[in-house]
């Protein structure tokens, strides 16, 4: 009952590069320690004899790609190719940093390079599944070329290969007329079973041969000669909140904060191997859209429109994600029907086709996302949210410049109402709709507290749990009320499942709808308490800091700048007046 994001994951666990990075200052010791090998040997119980067998030296052209963003370096990756007898292979590495002993754990995966390049690769092999899905539709071109020099020798441990050891000569063209860049490597590439027996007989090759843990990958160490920088994340301005901070700071230190997350897990939810890096994406468009309805008044108007196209991004990823929730949901119906005998003893499992279905469902619904942050609508919105926030406050709007502990309180008091208002007609109702609509109304209250915290020095933070908690409640009652539907829907629809199948998920059902019961119970008394002593705490320290705050204003206008009296020149015979008091001290 795997799907293709289950597949991805165990590629991910199986491809993993166990490797050893030295810089040498010469090779000539490491050959040397080489030949001594016969008489060292593991102490095991087996006594194994450890031996070095000499292969093939092999020249390497390796070419470095990446997008003109930098897209696969902004994902932690790597692409790289390389001709390996009489065919080109590809080979995508992540770009995690080596351990202070200079060993690097990481993704290493490699497919047949297509004879019409790069631009070619299938989006079903394990290199073209993540350039397709990360790149896009911006083309891979070459950053960097890197020669080398490899003499490889195989570690055996009594007859078995354990490891490789390269010693590499590589060199890296600058250009310009300039010395090639060159380095000397100890490579110590291991499989994952010899990882901690090997490890003392690493240890003694670096200490005998002088050797010093190789820091940057060859990859960073020609971008070094080269003189070229992977661009960081755009700046799009200070984040900063402090208590003094205007409304007008506020309200562009959320949005750039919620806005650097947003592009920040763009990369990993392409990928699609970490459903939290979708899930966070779509939180950060949740909280754009509500921190523009929130701050509405301080900025451009042209903000409802991005306000209105994050609707459409949310709703994509949204599509996406009820979908890894569905598929995640079936462990726990796999463990519901555990006890159910018979039923089970097939050759089929009953829940088996309903996996399949929402696999090819979820693999449609991320197609059409990728196709979306593919286009051009999105580019549009990022770089209009980019160049609104970079842009910052508007300096002419008096409401921009009053100071924020001013005006947040009517603000959060109004989304308080709202919530006040909801839980009343939910408890009088019981209606699961009900319930829904003050699940969201919580949510607003909720990130318009987080989004002013800062100015209450978290003073905002024991009452949003207790909002938390609530909402979480809530939550529980929605994600019940719509797997039970969607069950419905999947055993009345189109997909021609097994009777087995849909016997199995109409008894899913009926134990969703028990949760909903059971939650529909208890909820009333919790609703209750969003207007208790933890509100009423909070509301008074808001107000305390919105008198602090007017009273600084106040005092702030008082003081008046002292203007100079006018020269004017004397006329004769005319008697000048008295200078007038010059204005402001303790006017």
């Amino acid at each position: 009952m795997g799907s293709s994001r289950d597949d991805a994951s165990a590629e991910k666990r199986e491809a993993v590069e166990i490797e050893w990075q030295f810089d040498a200052l010469d090779l000539r010791p490491v050959e040397r320690w080489l030949a001594t090998l016969p008489t060292l040997s593991i102490e095991d119980d087996a006594q194994r004899t450890i031996t070095a067998l000499a292969r093939t030296p092999r020249r390497l052209v390796d070419t470095y790609l990446d997008t003109d963003d930098w897209r696969m370096a902004a994902a932690g990756f790597v692409v790289r190719t390389r001709r390996r007898g009489r065919q080109d292979e590809i080979t995508l590495k992540d770009t995690r940093a080596a351990e202070d002993s200079g060993l690097r754990k990481r993704l290493e995966v490699t497919e047949i390079l297509p004879d019409a390049g790069v631009g070619a690769l299938s989006p079903g092999g394990p290199v073209g599944r993540r350039v397709h899905a990360i790149a896009g539709r911006h083309p891979l071109r070459e950053i960097l070329q890197v020669r080398t020099r490899r003499r490889p020798f195989a570690l055996r441990v009594g007859g078995e290969d354990a490891a490789e050891i390269a010693l590499d000569e590589t060199m890296i063209v600058v250009g310009n007329g300039q010395r090639p860049m060159q380095l000397r490597r100890v490579e110590v590439e291991v499989l994952p079973q010899w990882l901690s027996a090997l490890e003392p007989i690493v240890a003694q090759l670096r200490s005998s041969c002088g050797l010093q843990p190789a820091m940057l990958s060859k990859f960073e160490a020609g971008l070094l000669a080269v003189g070229v920088e992977v661009p960081g994340p755009t700046d799009l301005g200070t984040t900063a909140i402090t208590p003094e901070t205007t409304m007008g700071e506020l309200a562009y230190a959320v949005l750039r904060r919620q806005l650097a997350v947003l592009r920040q897990k763009e990369p990993g939810t392409r990928l699609g191997e970490d459903a939290e890096d979708l899930h966070d994406m779509r939180v950060a468009t949740r909280r754009l859209r509500a921190a523009l309805s929130l701050f509405d008044d301080v900025l451009p108007v042209r903000a409802r429109l991005y306000r209105q196209e994050l609707g459409w991004l949310a709703a994509v990823l949204g599509d996406v994600r009820d979908l890894d929730v569905q598929t995640e949901g079936l462990v726990e119906m796999t463990a519901a029907v555990a006890g159910w005998g018979t039923l089970l003893a097939g050759p089929d499992h009953p829940l088996a086709g309903l996996s399949a279905l929402l696999g090819r469902e979820r693999d449609a619904a991320r197609t059409e996302m990728l196709v979306a942050l593919d286009s051009a609508r999105w580019d549009r919105l990022w770089h209009g949210l980019s160049t609104l926030v970079q842009q910052g406050p508007l300096r002419r709007s008096v409401a921009t410049r009053l100071p924020a502990a001013i005006s947040v309180p009517d603000l959060v008091e109004a989304h308080h109402g709202a919530v006040v208002k909801a839980a009343r007609r939910a408890k009088k109702s019981g209606a699961a709709a009900d319930f829904h609509r003050l699940r969201i109304r919580c949510k607003r209250l909720r990130y318009a507290l987080e989004f002013s915290s800062e100015l209450y020095e978290g003073r905002t933070s024991r009452y949003v749990r207790q909002l938390t908690g609530l909402q979480d409640q809530l939550g529980l009652l929605q994600d019940a009320e719509v797997a039970a539907a969607r069950l419905v829907d999947l055993a009345t629809g189109e997909a021609h499942l097994p009777p087995a199948t849909i016997f199995v998920m109409g008894g899913v059902a009926a134990h969703h709808r028990g949760d909903m019961a059971r939650l529909l119970h208890r909820l009333p008394k919790k609703v209750s308490r969003v207007g208790g002593r933890e509100w009423q705490d909070l509301k008074a320290t808001m107000e305390r800091r919105r008198s602090q705050a007017a009273d600084a204003l106040a005092r702030a206008r008082r003081v008046l700048r002292a203007v100079p009296a006018p020269v004017v020149a004397p006329v004769p015979g005319v008697t000048p007046l008295a200078a007038p008091a010059v204005l402001g001290q303790g006017e």
